[in-house]
Protein backbone atom coordinates (compact mmCIF):
# COMPACT_ATOMS: atom_id res chain seq x y z
CA UNK A 1 0.00 0.00 0.00
CA UNK A 2 2.71 2.41 0.82
CA UNK A 3 3.95 2.15 -2.87
CA UNK A 4 0.33 3.45 -4.18
CA UNK A 5 0.58 6.26 -1.55
CA UNK A 6 4.29 7.09 -2.97
CA UNK A 7 2.92 7.14 -6.31
CA UNK A 8 0.00 9.42 -5.86
CA UNK A 9 2.48 11.91 -4.10
CA UNK A 10 4.74 11.94 -7.25
CA UNK A 11 1.38 12.01 -9.37
CA UNK A 12 0.22 15.05 -7.50
CA UNK A 13 3.54 16.75 -6.88
CA UNK A 14 4.17 16.43 -11.09
CA UNK A 15 0.81 18.23 -11.16
CA UNK A 16 1.28 20.88 -8.27
CA UNK A 17 4.91 21.62 -10.80
CA UNK A 18 3.16 21.87 -13.72
CA UNK A 19 0.45 24.07 -12.46
CA UNK A 20 3.30 26.22 -10.91
CA UNK A 21 5.43 26.23 -14.14
CA UNK A 22 1.79 27.72 -15.82
CA UNK A 23 1.70 30.36 -13.44
CA UNK A 24 5.20 31.47 -13.41
CA UNK A 25 4.81 31.79 -17.59
CA UNK A 26 1.66 33.41 -16.80
CA UNK A 27 3.05 35.72 -14.63
CA UNK A 28 6.19 37.22 -16.55
CA UNK A 29 4.11 37.43 -19.91
CA UNK A 30 1.39 39.54 -17.83
CA UNK A 31 4.51 41.65 -16.31
CA UNK A 32 6.11 41.89 -19.76
CA UNK A 33 2.73 43.20 -20.91
CA UNK A 34 2.02 45.94 -18.43
CA UNK A 35 5.78 47.01 -18.38
CA UNK A 36 4.84 48.07 -22.23
CA UNK A 37 7.10 45.01 -23.95
CA UNK A 38 6.14 44.57 -27.24
CA UNK A 39 6.48 40.59 -27.38
CA UNK A 40 5.42 39.24 -23.74
CA UNK A 41 5.08 36.19 -24.15
CA UNK A 42 8.48 36.05 -25.53
CA UNK A 43 10.54 37.03 -23.09
CA UNK A 44 8.98 33.36 -21.28
CA UNK A 45 11.86 31.52 -23.45
CA UNK A 46 14.79 33.77 -21.86
CA UNK A 47 16.96 32.51 -19.26
CA UNK A 48 15.64 32.09 -15.95
CA UNK A 49 11.96 31.28 -17.66
CA UNK A 50 12.86 28.78 -20.16
CA UNK A 51 13.58 26.56 -17.10
CA UNK A 52 9.27 27.07 -16.32
CA UNK A 53 8.75 25.44 -19.85
CA UNK A 54 11.38 22.65 -19.49
CA UNK A 55 9.84 21.69 -16.27
CA UNK A 56 6.61 21.59 -17.57
CA UNK A 57 7.72 19.42 -20.37
CA UNK A 58 9.06 17.08 -17.45
CA UNK A 59 6.02 17.21 -15.68
CA UNK A 60 3.83 16.30 -19.13
CA UNK A 61 6.06 13.42 -19.61
CA UNK A 62 5.55 11.74 -16.82
CA UNK A 63 2.02 12.01 -16.54
CA UNK A 64 1.11 8.73 -18.92
CA UNK A 65 3.51 6.69 -16.36
CA UNK A 66 2.58 7.67 -13.40
CA UNK A 67 -0.77 7.74 -14.58
CA UNK A 68 -1.11 4.50 -16.06
CA UNK A 69 0.82 3.19 -13.24
CA UNK A 70 -2.01 4.18 -10.72
CA UNK A 71 -4.55 2.91 -12.78
CA UNK A 72 -3.09 -0.03 -12.94
CA UNK A 73 -2.24 -0.51 -8.85
CA UNK A 74 -5.96 0.57 -7.89
CA UNK A 75 -7.18 -1.78 -10.56
CA UNK A 76 -9.40 0.53 -12.95
CA UNK A 77 -9.95 -0.85 -16.13
CA UNK A 78 -8.72 1.30 -18.79
CA UNK A 79 -11.93 1.79 -20.82
CA UNK A 80 -13.52 3.90 -18.10
CA UNK A 81 -14.91 6.94 -20.14
CA UNK A 82 -13.11 9.18 -17.52
CA UNK A 83 -10.14 7.72 -18.18
CA UNK A 84 -10.49 7.66 -21.58
CA UNK A 85 -11.93 11.32 -21.69
CA UNK A 86 -9.01 12.59 -19.82
CA UNK A 87 -6.18 10.31 -22.09
CA UNK A 88 -7.96 11.78 -25.33
CA UNK A 89 -7.95 15.34 -23.60
CA UNK A 90 -4.25 14.71 -22.83
CA UNK A 91 -3.37 14.09 -26.34
CA UNK A 92 -5.18 17.73 -27.19
CA UNK A 93 -3.69 19.50 -24.80
CA UNK A 94 -0.05 18.01 -25.41
CA UNK A 95 -0.56 19.05 -28.98
CA UNK A 96 -2.08 22.44 -28.05
CA UNK A 97 1.24 22.88 -25.82
CA UNK A 98 4.23 21.71 -28.56
CA UNK A 99 2.23 24.15 -30.85
CA UNK A 100 2.45 26.83 -28.24
CA UNK A 101 5.89 26.53 -28.04
CA UNK A 102 6.53 26.56 -31.50
CA UNK A 103 4.32 29.40 -32.07
CA UNK A 104 5.90 31.85 -28.77
CA UNK A 105 9.16 30.74 -30.35
CA UNK A 106 8.31 31.67 -33.49
CA UNK A 107 7.00 35.26 -31.68
CA UNK A 108 10.25 35.25 -30.32
CA UNK A 109 12.49 35.27 -33.47
CA UNK A 110 9.97 37.92 -34.92
CA UNK A 111 11.79 40.91 -35.63
CA UNK A 112 11.33 43.58 -38.57
CA UNK A 113 7.53 42.74 -38.33
CA UNK A 114 4.85 45.87 -38.72
CA UNK A 115 2.51 45.91 -35.67
CA UNK A 116 -0.51 43.88 -37.15
CA UNK A 117 1.07 40.88 -38.28
CA UNK A 118 2.58 40.96 -34.34
CA UNK A 119 -0.67 41.34 -32.91
CA UNK A 120 -2.16 38.65 -34.91
CA UNK A 121 0.91 36.58 -34.08
CA UNK A 122 0.14 37.45 -30.23
CA UNK A 123 -3.26 36.59 -30.24
CA UNK A 124 -2.80 33.00 -31.79
CA UNK A 125 -0.71 32.66 -28.85
CA UNK A 126 -2.97 33.35 -26.33
CA UNK A 127 -5.90 31.68 -27.80
CA UNK A 128 -3.19 28.65 -28.07
CA UNK A 129 -2.37 29.13 -24.41
CA UNK A 130 -6.38 29.27 -23.31
CA UNK A 131 -7.17 25.72 -24.79
CA UNK A 132 -3.93 24.77 -23.43
CA UNK A 133 -4.35 25.57 -19.70
CA UNK A 134 -8.54 25.07 -20.14
CA UNK A 135 -7.66 21.27 -21.31
CA UNK A 136 -5.22 21.20 -18.53
CA UNK A 137 -8.08 21.94 -16.40
CA UNK A 138 -10.42 19.48 -17.27
CA UNK A 139 -8.21 17.29 -17.07
CA UNK A 140 -7.40 17.84 -13.17
CA UNK A 141 -11.20 18.17 -12.82
CA UNK A 142 -11.95 14.71 -13.79
CA UNK A 143 -9.21 13.51 -12.21
CA UNK A 144 -10.39 14.88 -8.98
CA UNK A 145 -14.04 13.95 -9.24
CA UNK A 146 -13.31 10.45 -11.16
CA UNK A 147 -17.40 10.39 -12.68
CA UNK A 148 -18.61 7.01 -12.94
Amino acid sequence: MESLAILKVFHVAATVVLLGSVAAVIYRAWRSWKGGERLPFASTLQRPWVYAWVVMAVSLVSFPVTGWWLVHRVGWPLGQTWILTAAVLYVIGGGAWLLLINRVNGLRLATGLDEVVIAAKRRNVLIIATVAVAVLLSIIGLMVTKPA
